[in-house]
């Protein structure tokens, strides 16, 4: 089962407004689903949300016509996405499902693999989805960027040495965060990380996308300077604009507070999980 710490943050975390409440969420959230949207299979597709909180992404994917399924290990996001999203919910973890083998168009991982320590864990989780992944199906996976602890303090002015010797440097060491200062435990790929892993899960055709670009810390630092959210800001636009160029250089992936990497499963239908345009 999924670990009492985190299951215990996430009971006492709002996370249903997190995606909503900053530019930067609202970033994450437009891009998220930019770059979904133009991997998804054409028609309805039937998705397996794993991992799906409260319903966030489970809600605009069904308004697109899809039929979601959405599994989480926390009873209060279920409760929360039942109310919010036209889903089917069931606790559950991410490396057991319950789903039959290629039972799924779409099978998504937007929030398990960071919170999966253990390299065993994760790939164990992608090959779950891959196994309930019809054949030919879309896989995607969201990680923490390396090095979005390290950009996250430098806005922030909070990069003392103390802080950079110490747990910042170690996360750019190992990826491995042990929620001392807020959030929870974690890990934080790379991007070559993520591909790597979800390889070896079996998935082919992969691509990693920067979902936030790198604009997203300056857009965090400007939204602490205002002292208020910057929804409505041109700086908000100047960012989502700057993510869907940057997605077409590899070399900045790695800036972006999230990684997103989509593939596909064996067999038949099999085509690269990034032949979609992200230019939405």
């Amino acid at each position: 089962m999924v670990e009492r710490e985190i299951t215990d943050y996430y009971t006492e975390f709002g996370e249903s407004e997190r995606l909503h409440t900053t530019a930067t969420g609202r970033l994450e959230l437009l891009r998220t689903q930019e770059l979904i949207r133009s991997l998804i299979p054409p028609g309805p597709a039937r998705i397996l949300d794993v991992g799906g909180g409260p319903g966030t992404h489970a809600r605009w994917l069904a308004e697109d016509g899809h039929t979601v399924h959405l599994v989480d290990p926390v009873p209060k996001h279920l409760a929360q996405a039942a109310a919010y999203a036209p889903c089917t919910t069931e606790l559950g973890d991410a490396r057991a499902l319950t789903a039959a083998d290629a039972s799924f168009d779409v099978v998504l991982l937007l929030g398990p693999l960071y919170h999966l320590t253990a390299r065993a864990d994760r790939v164990a989780a992608l090959v779950e989805a891959v196994r309930v992944a019809r054949p030919g199906g879309l896989v995607a996976a969201a990680g923490i960027s390396r090095y979005s602890l390290l950009q996250d303090y430098t806005v922030h002015a909070g990069l003392t040495p103390e802080l950079l010797h110490g747990e910042v440097a170690d996360v750019l060491r190992h990826g491995g965060y042990d929620g001392s200062r807020g959030f929870t435990v974690a890990h934080f790929h790379t991007g070559a990380e993520l591909r790597e892993e979800a390889g070896a899960a079996g998935l082919a055709g992969l691509r990693v996308h920067g979902i936030e670009g790198p604009g997203w810390a300056y857009l965090r630092a400007a939204e602490r300077t205002a002292g208020a959210p910057l929804l409505d800001s041109p700086l908000l636009d100047g960012a989502l604009a700057t993510a869907r160029l940057a997605d077409h250089h590899p070399d900045v992936t790695d800036a972006s507070a999230h990684l997103l990497v989509a593939g596909r499963t064996p067999g038949a239908g099999l085509r690269p999980a990034g032949s979609g345009s992200a230019d939405q």
